[in-house]
């Protein structure tokens, strides 16, 4: 009797590392699954997402090809394409309930701005208000809030940003006269010590450098004497 129990007390011992080492197999193929659908939920968009990994001995999070789409209404065209996004975060800061990356490195390939058949712009359809001419520090402060407010995570910096930009494109589906796209070309462009917007400043001088005027078709009637820039668009995608 002792020795069958033996045996069966092995066998599940087996099975139970067995199940545990497919969880640990799949356990990024489900996070992947569990995020695609909250950001479905979240933003309306679909999304999809080519690899994703957590690390489990190590703080690191990769993610590469995030996509999202555009709902009917725009097309279900492209809205937003990242090749690679790369976290390496601190865990003690994590632990005591804030945000301390100590790289993030961001490839934003392609920005869809779409303009539908209602002359709505996809970008404002997301909620995403037009800047004023408010000072930066209160800007920032006004995001940072929000942050803290939606995480519950206090925003302790960025110790090395890493970003590249691929190339902007406008499509107006009212009249395709007006597409066109600007090539950005800005790789591997690294600011340190990130913990507030005004530190961005450079980016956003050679964003707005590189793309001109391509946000001004974001500027919608009523809303005149706010000529809209990349300077304007890092703002937007922060609130």
């Amino acid at each position: 009797m002792l020795k069958r129990l033996f045996k069966w007390g092995l066998r599940l011992g087996l099975l139970v590392m067995v199940l545990a080492l497919i969880f640990f197999l799949s356990l990024d193929s489900i996070l992947r699954a569990v995020i695609e659908h909250n950001l479905r939920k979240q933003t309306g968009l679909s999304a999809e997402i080519g690899r994703f990994h957590l690390g489990l001995t190590e703080p690191v999070l990769d993610i590469k090809n995030l996509q999202l789409y555009n709902p009917p209404q725009f097309g279900g065209t492209p809205f937003l394409n990242i090749p690679e996004l790369h976290v390496e975060y601190d865990r003690a800061a994590l632990r005591n309930r804030e945000i301390h990356l100590t790289l993030l490195r961001l490839n934003l390939g392609e920005l869809d701005v779409v303009k539908n058949q209602a002359g709505q712009t996809n970008l404002l359809s997301l909620g995403v208000v037009l800047p004023t001419k408010k000072t930066g520090a209160e800007d920032a402060g006004r995001g940072l809030a929000a942050f803290k407010a939606q995480t519950d995570l206090d925003f302790k910096g960025i110790d090395c940003l890493n970003v590249s930009v691929g190339r902007f494109r406008y499509l107006d589906l009212q009249n395709q006269k007006n597409n066109r796209e600007q090539e950005i070309g800005v790789e591997n462009f690294v600011v340190t010590n990130v913990t507030s917007l005004e530190n961005l400043w450079g980016l956003e001088v050679l964003l707005g450098l590189r793309s001109g005027d391509f946000f001004k078709p974001l500027v919608e009637p009523g809303n005149s004497g706010a000529g809209s820039s990349a300077q304007d668009l890092l703002k937007l995608l922060s609130h």
